[in-house]
């Protein structure tokens, strides 16, 4: 397979490449960095229209939105969540799903069992609305809905759209305290992408194989 992983230079990204690589699967990995494999800032659509030329005449047979900012966490009601936060947020974790989708569907629509992965968050479900993060949370919320309008549009084109939550996992995002490891996240989660078909095209699903309250 060819696979497609956005936000790939640290965290879950990272170790996504890592496991595919390994198991012997073509790797495109990005990120905003200079070290990336190949550089794209997902808020950039210039940098969108530079990857799919690079990628050109290539089939993308999975392709994972993993990409993401967490920018307010902390923040006081009373205070903060200034509108700056609320543009930035947005850009990467819901605009840049979609532009990475939609610059990349000709390369998608080349392969015989073309698939797209989003990474959202449970913080994202409107059982998790606790009043804190709370710019994270919507943008997640966006990004879900998101996912389940992905997943009718394409659904002509036999490409399956499934929007997980990782777990709550070990890297600079998640924090030390947080309750599983990058491997055990990855390993999971490369199991429910395996999974995903058409027939379950538009699935809100955990880590871990569990369907996700909305």
């Amino acid at each position: 397979m060819h696979i497609v992983i956005t936000g790939a230079t640290r965290g879950i990204g990272a170790g996504l490449a890592d496991h595919y690589r390994a198991a012997g699967h073509e790797v495109t990995g990005t990120g905003r960095s200079a070290g990336a494999q190949m550089t794209l800032d997902v808020t950039q659509p210039a940098d969108h229209t530079a990857m799919a030329k690079a990628l050109e005449g290539r089939a993308i047979d999975l392709l994972v939105c993993n990409a993401g900012v967490y920018m307010d966490k902390g923040e006081a009601l009373e205070t903060g969540y200034a509108p700056e936060l609320w543009g930035q947020s947005f850009a990467a974790n819901v605009t840049g799903v979609f532009l990475t989708v939609q610059s990349l569907l000709p390369h998608l629509r080349q392969s015989a069992a073309p698939k797209v992965a989003i990474i959202s968050s449970q913080m994202g479900s409107s059982t998790r609305a606790k009043g804190t993060s709370i710019i994270y949370r919507v943008s997640k919320a966006a990004a879900l809905n998101l996912g389940f309008n992905l997943a009718s549009a394409l659904k002509p084109d036999g490409i399956a759209v499934g929007v997980y939550h990782p777990g709550w996992v070990r890297t600079d995002m998640g924090g030390a305290e947080a309750d599983i490891s990058v491997d055990e996240a990855v390993t999971g989660l490369a199991a429910r992408f395996e999974a995903l078909r058409p027939e379950t095209s538009g699935c809100f699903e955990t880590w871990d194989g569990r369907a996700h309250p909305l």
